[in-house]
């Protein structure tokens, strides 16, 4: 080689290859498809390639393009192999996990014919050089960044991985907690961590001396640079000495301030940790920390003003849906709602997502079990009201022993009354799924209607597969969105569930989850969630409700319940008799309760009451049974009976009425010139349960019992009186063929706590 200043002769040219592989820059190629054909050492160095790796013919994304700059990338090639040139900046992932951010520049490549066949891709690390260009781009990525969330830990820990260590060696968030100042956020480059009792640590409360940079950032409320007293004025002696240790060069100090009130500060430094260009912060480099300052602090203040807001929604969301539920004789009950995330509204910004989503567990009478999951259409506060009205109106017809399908048309009714107002001037009705089953856990039989929901899975010793409903009608509100005009039926089915059976009831936020960048896939979200459960099955219902929520991956766009209902036969016991409907049997009846009771072990002295309790309501029944049985059928227009009683007065039948006091005598004498006794009988059923007993009594007769208010000098009258005092519960329903008197009594004596102390 000649001398400094004199041309290269022939033989001292270097060639072409040498000089792209010393360059200190990253050079990459790409064909027409984005794929890597050619990179040299210092791109191998830059983005972290793995040794050992080929990636030839990989995609440009695969050298680790962080996700949220992919679709940035995708453009930058598409625009490039238009004809234009590009430069811009974008994260990457190396292959060492760490972050840095490439300033890269593309030209198009083209052929000898002058086609463009290619990218040529030359790019830098951004932000460690100075460069102003590339600190307008740091600002312009803070605030795509800020923009793109409002759940705060990821606002304040983005902006830090932002700034950290392309800008800084050191990043540090404290804000005001009330009165104190606790630090938030504490990043350190190249994954150093401070020695403990050193500098504070996030949670720790921050006290700055009375003259250190950053009290007098936030008293002056500027942005303070500084790099010649950074030693003076420490918090303490330790945490001097580790930044002595460390190399700390400069820092900067800038108050969070937002609508006139300042939340905290921000504070950046320089240090050895990482190589840089520069080793001091200078008066643009305040003015741009000062710029990001104050759309952090903005952020920060949006964020957690939406988490309040979000967090009020979810109470209030929650508070409509059950919390618990009593201990349910044959069931064991598991429970999970998860709150959709938030909404990007169209045109609306980020919206708090509240849904209508419900579930509940209704104890019905002689210990039968309401189970019910459904979900309202929409989001907002007004679904979540539909919601708690229609589970609250749901519950009251539920403990009416209103059957399945005639709830759901009452529900239907319930639905149409709570439209609002709409854009068009219409009524915007809300449609709403909602599965109700009654499961009688002695029989295990399962009587239910379906307006429109999904079926649950069934988990059984054998396998794990979607319930087969037969019934299965339209949405509740849907005969308003028609308009119509036509009747919705709401059909009513039973079926028999196997021993140990559990059902996993569930709506369609479960499944309707949707994958980071794709679409959601609800028939494959079943099956994966199908396949999770199974491994669990053996679990108890917590765990399975455990895995069936963690089942689908990815976003939540929609809330969710789920509840899952495992069936058992412990401590279950069930015995029952026919007796036809004579004077003489009432004893008969209660001698088959005494000696039921004694062999399931209840206490002495509620059997005796419950005993009491049986004699009146069989007597009530060996009265006013109807001499010639009806058949009721439920169905889709009301409640139809094949004949109607008649009263001695020709009148229609009233009320149940109980003043039986002067009419055994004269049943007794009806009993013995009847043409067929076998028409009037009735059944005595008896249910033990883990803690109390059910007592039923059911006959062909349509009227249901009421409680009369009898005289001082009444006889009779007082019957169903003393069943409401003595009984925990009690009640009547009607059956397809008549009703049934049911009253429950627990199984052990409550005793007083002025008895305890008594007996002390």
């Amino acid at each position: 080689m000649t001398r400094w200043g004199e041309p290269f002769r022939e033989s001292d040219a270097l060639a072409t290859a040498e000089v792209v592989d010393q360059a200190q820059i990253a050079i990459v190629v790409i064909d027409r498809f984005s794929l890597l054909r050619y990179w040299n050492p210092y791109a191998r160095e830059l983005f972290g390639f793995v040794g050992g790796r080929d990636y030839v013919g990989l995609s440009l994304l695969d050298i680790g393009i962080h996700e949220s700059d992919r679709e940035h990338a995708s453009q930058l090639a598409r625009r490039v192999l238009r004809g234009e040139p590009w430069e811009g900046t974008f994260a990457v992932l190396k292959g060492d996990s760490t972050w840095i951010h490439v300033r890269a520049q593309a030209v198009p490549m083209r052929d000898e014919s002058g086609e463009i066949d290619g990218i040529t891709l030359i790019a830098r690390e951004a932000l460690r050089s100075g460069r102003v260009e590339e600190q307008y781009g740091l600002l312009e990525r803070i605030g795509s960044r800020l923009a793109s969330s409002l759940e705060f830990d990821s606002t304040v820990r983005g902006v830090a991985g932002i700034l950290v260590p392309q800008f800084a060696d050191h990043c540090f968030i404290d804000l005001y907690d009330r009165d104190r100042l606790v630090r938030q956020v504490s990043v350190h480059a190249e994954g150093w961590t401070p020695p403990a009792n050193s500098w504070f640590d996030v949670g720790d409360e921050v006290r700055y001396p009375e003259r250190h940079f950053v009290t007098q950032a936030m008293r002056r409320l500027e942005t303070v640079v500084t790099s010649d007293y950074l030693f003076e004025n420490s918090p303490s002696d330790r945490s001097d000495r580790v930044s002595r240790q460390v190399g700390v060069t400069s820092a900067i100090a800038a108050p969070l301030r937002a609508r006139g009130e300042i939340l905290g500060v921000l504070t950046l430094a320089l240090s050895g940790l990482s190589p840089r260009q520069k080793s001091s912060y200078g008066g643009f480099d305040r003015d741009l920390v000062g710029a990001i300052a104050s759309r952090v602090a903005l952020a920060i203040d949006n964020a957690r003003l939406f988490e309040e807001q979000r967090s009020t929604a979810v109470a209030f969301q929650r508070s409509l849906l059950p919390t618990d539920f009593p201990a349910l004789d044959g069931l064991t009950v598991a429970h999970r709602y998860l709150p959709a995330g938030p909404l990007q509204g169209h045109g609306h910004g980020i919206q708090t997502q509240v849904g209508g989503d419900f579930y509940d567990a209704i104890p019905l009478s002689a210990g039968r079990v309401g189970l019910v999951i459904g979900d309202v259409e929409g989001r907002g506060p007004h679904a979540a009201a539909v919601m708690g009205q229609l589970r609250a109106a749901l519950r009251a017809f539920a403990q009416a022993d209103r059957e399945p399908a005639d709830i759901l048309r009452e529900l239907d009714e319930w639905v149409r009354q709570l439209g609002i107002p709409d854009s068009g001037g219409g009524v915007w009705i809300p449609s709403v799924s909602c599965l109700y089953m009654v499961y009688d856990a002695w029989s295990r039989e399962l009587s239910y209607a379906n307006a429109g929901h999904a079926p649950p899975l069934l988990i059984t010793s054998e396998s794990v597969e979607t319930l087969d409903l037969e019934v299965t009608d339209r949405m509740l509100g849907v005969r308003a969105k028609g308009g119509s005009g036509e009747d919705i039926v709401y059909h009513q089915a039973n079926l028999r569930l196997p021993l140990g059976a559990t059902l996993v009831m569930y709506t369609d936020g479960l499944v309707d989850r949707r994958p980071v960048g794709g679409k959601a896939d609800p028939e494959r979200a079943l099956a994966r969630m199908t396949e999770r459960v199974a491994e669990v099955a053996d679990k108890d219902v917590d765990q399975i409700a455990e895995a069936a929520v963690h089942s689908v991956p990815g976003v939540l766009d929609d809330d969710t319940a789920l509840m899952v209902v495992r069936t058992h036969s412990e401590e279950l016991a069930l015995r029952e008799g026919w007796f036809p409907s004579e004077a003489s049997t009432v004893g008969a009846a209660r001698h088959l309760a005494a000696d039921t009771f004694k062999e399931w072990g209840v206490d002495r002295d509620q059997a005796e009451l419950a005993c009491l309790l049986v004699s009146e309501i069989v007597t009530n029944v060996v009265i006013h049974a109807t001499p010639h049985p009806v058949h009721r059928e439920f169905t889709g227009s009301g409640v139809l009976d094949s004949e109607t009683p008649i009263d001695a007065a020709g009148g229609g039948a009233d009320e149940f009425d109980e003043d039986w006091s002067d009419l055994l005598e004269a049943v007794a004498e009806e009993d013995e010139s009847a043409e067929d006794p076998a028409d009037k009988e009735f059944l005595l059923r008896l249910r033990r349960g883990a803690n109390a007993v059910w007592v039923e009594v059911f006959d062909h007769d349509l009227r249901l019992p009421r409680i009369r208010s009898a005289a001082a000098d009444d006889e009779g009258g007082r019957g169903l009186y003393l069943v409401e005092q003595l009984a925990s519960r009690w009640g009547s329903r009607p059956t397809p063929d008549g009703k049934a008197v049911w009253f429950e009594m627990p199984m052990q004596a409550e005793v007083r706590e002025a008895e305890k102390d008594d007996d002390e």
